[in-house]
């Protein structure tokens, strides 16, 4: 009698090669289409779009300096990080939310490869990041006024501030299977930063992934110092130990994912340890001489007998700066028609980004500053300090009078442009055209009093030849030191001023 055994039959095995990575792709595309069009992502790129866009010029008065505009690319995406975070959060854990894992577990995709697929739709979100940012900074690089260089690492900040939120976000399913775990992080990071600013200083501060250092005065690209290479890296690291992280915590412990994993935390090591090492000697030293010695990192150039020095990087500015000097000698009357000035590009760079201290005004005869600043109210404040050393002779004699001498100088720093009362009003600290108030410059203010504002608005509201004409014909006596405020209206042919003519003590 024979018996017969029966062996149990063996399960099927898959053994295609290319089935598992090719079901990843399909998974991921699948994954990227819903991550692209979840509400909360396609809300928080509409706000990061249109406030982009809204946004465009205004901070640079369409000058805008590059190395500057690469840094402005870095906040609002946080937005879009923290919206892509939630929703990679929720996809991961739409089997454990539905009850649907014992299903899943019959596929060709064990977890830790569909963890792999929603990953790579992470990477997704962040290449359409990537390609907004550039457009935001090609635009401006593309303006008739920019200036400068922009840093490629300080454009990578955005697209990986949000490659990493959304791989955080994977790494926190693996971790703690809540689906309320996403929504109290993004609370917390909202909280942060509404209520975090200024919390974190120094070197600590470049452990955060974004790190704004907003400045009134463009610096030099070779003086701003960011290490933004190695924060660059030390993003990347991060997003990557949480990326692979995620996919070793769920069972994909291959020899290549551990290998990722320890090449991700030295990245991650790397890069936090070298952005924290401070200022080297060698860009204090720039930084000292650019804001003492100015002459010896700048080219001048002459034009209409007026000598330009500018740092090099603002070399286009100069046909700027002299078209105003040339419109403010053309209103002058006596040598001041035929003055010769220096114009010369300062800054204060000793402390970086962070720093930005008020300018001495200069000594030196019919010497000007002009900042690295154009447009918008620059004009009318660097124009209002040339006809103040035209007036009287240099920048710290005009920044200190205190008499008549006043309506000659906003007249000459106003009277030539399209809408000089608008003009007005944007070079006076309070935005006011009557009263009193402080005329900004790029060094001290200049004080108006009250009549002196009057007689000024009565010149602009007459025709320019008939003004110009009667400041020529009077110039002597409108730039005598002590004239007063009436006296300077009857020369000029309006009515006494009513207001107050005394000065600030």
């Amino acid at each position: 009698m024979t018996t017969v055994v029966d062996k149990p039959a063996r399960p099927a095995v898959r053994t295609d090669p290319g089935g598992a990575p090719a079901a990843v792709l399909a998974l991921a595309l699948f994954e990227t289409r819903r991550l692209l069009t979840r509400l909360p992502v396609v809300i928080a790129f509409l706000v990061y779009i249109g406030w982009t866009v809204w946004r465009g010029g205004k901070d640079w008065d369409g000058y805008p300096a590059l190395q500057d505009v690469d840094r402005a690319t870095q906040s609002t995406p946080m937005l879009v990080g923290l919206a892509v975070l939630l929703s990679v959060n929720h996809a991961a854990l739409r089997s454990r939310r539905h009850g649907t894992e014992h299903h899943l577990s019959v596929l060709v995709l064990p977890p830790w490869r569909r963890t792999v697929a929603h990953a790579l739709s992470v990477v997704a979100a962040a290449l359409l990041t990537a390609v907004c940012v550039a457009a935001q900074f090609g635009r401006e690089a593309l303006r008739p006024g920019a200036i400068g260089h922009g840093s490629v690492a300080e454009l990578l900040v955005a697209p990986l501030t949000v490659l990493l939120a959304g791989l955080a976000g994977l790494l926190m399913t693996q971790l703690v299977k809540s689906a309320l775990a996403a929504p109290l992080t993004v609370v917390f990071f909202l909280l942060l930063a509404l209520f975090g600013t200024g919390m974190s200083d120094g070197a600590t501060r470049w452990f955060m992934p974004v790190v704004p250092e907003p400045t009134a005065s463009a610096l030099p690209s070779d003086l701003i110092g960011r290490p933004a290479a190695w924060h660059a890296l030390y993003l990347a690291g991060l997003a990557l130990c949480a990326g692979l992280v995620a996919v070793l915590v769920a069972g994909g412990r291959k020899p290549s994912v551990t290998a990722g994993v320890a090449g991700a935390v030295a990245m991650t090591l790397v890069g936090g340890v070298a952005q924290a090492g401070g200022d080297s000697p060698e860009l204090v030293k720039a930084r000292e001489r650019a804001t003492a010695h100015p002459e010896q990192v700048q080219s001048c150039v002459r034009r209409d007998g007026s000598t330009y020095c500018a740092f090099p990087e603002w070399g286009p500015r100069v046909a700027d700066w002299a078209g105003v000097v040339n419109r403010v000698r053309s209103l002058a009357g006596g040598s001041a028609h035929e003055q010769k000035i220096v114009v010369r590009q300062r800054i204060e760079a000793r402390y970086g980004l962070s720093g930005d201290s008020a300018l001495r005004p200069l000594e030196r005869p019919h010497e000007v500053t002009v900042r690295t600043r154009w447009g918008g109210n620059r004009v009318p404040e660097f124009s209002a300090a040339v006809a103040g050393v035209l007036v009287a002779g240099n920048e710290k004699a005009s920044t200190s009078m205190c008499d008549g001498r006043v309506v000659t100088v906003m007249w000459l720093a106003l009277g030539w442009e399209s809408d000089p009362m608008e003009a007005l009003r944007r070079v006076r600290l309070d935005d006011s055209v009557t009263g009193s108030a402080l005329v900004l410059q790029p060094t001290d203010g200049l004080y108006m009093t009250a009549a002196q504002t009057e007689v000024l608005r009565e010149l602009l509201d007459r025709p320019r030849g008939e003004v110009t004409a009667r400041v020529k014909s009077h110039w002597a006596e409108l730039t005598e030191p002590k004239v007063t405020a009436a006296r300077a209206a009857r020369l000029l042919g309006v009515k006494a001023p009513e207001g107050d003519d005394k000065c600030l003590d």
